[in-house]
């Protein structure tokens, strides 16, 4: 099960003592920050938690499922994610 946004905020505030409100204030605010500068091409670094970056994908030959049909997928832009050797060695153990 995925630990939603609605939990994260749960989470501020108790961690806090905050309101509901000001916690999910700042959860949105840190999400469209991060969304915001990964959308200007630039990479997002939080220390002891990962990078996110992004990257281009070239042009490619693809199908379709649905058909089989064979196409060509246009270039693009994808968000991926690399977690920090700290972060890795402690989900390994």
């Amino acid at each position: 099960m995925a630990f939603t946004k609605s939990q994260i905020v749960d989470s501020i505030q108790k961690k806090l003592g905050s309101s509901r409100n000001r916690s999910a204030e700042l959860v949105e605010a840190t999400l469209e920050i991060l969304k915001q500068t990964l959308a200007n091409g630039e990479d997002v670094l939080i220390s002891g938690f990962g990078k996110f970056c992004v990257k281009e994908k070239k042009e490619r030959k693809g199908r379709n499922p649905a058909t089989g049909e064979d196409m060509i997928l246009g270039k693009r832009k994808v968000v991926t994610f690399k977690c920090s050797p700290a972060w890795r060695n402690k989900i390994n153990g």
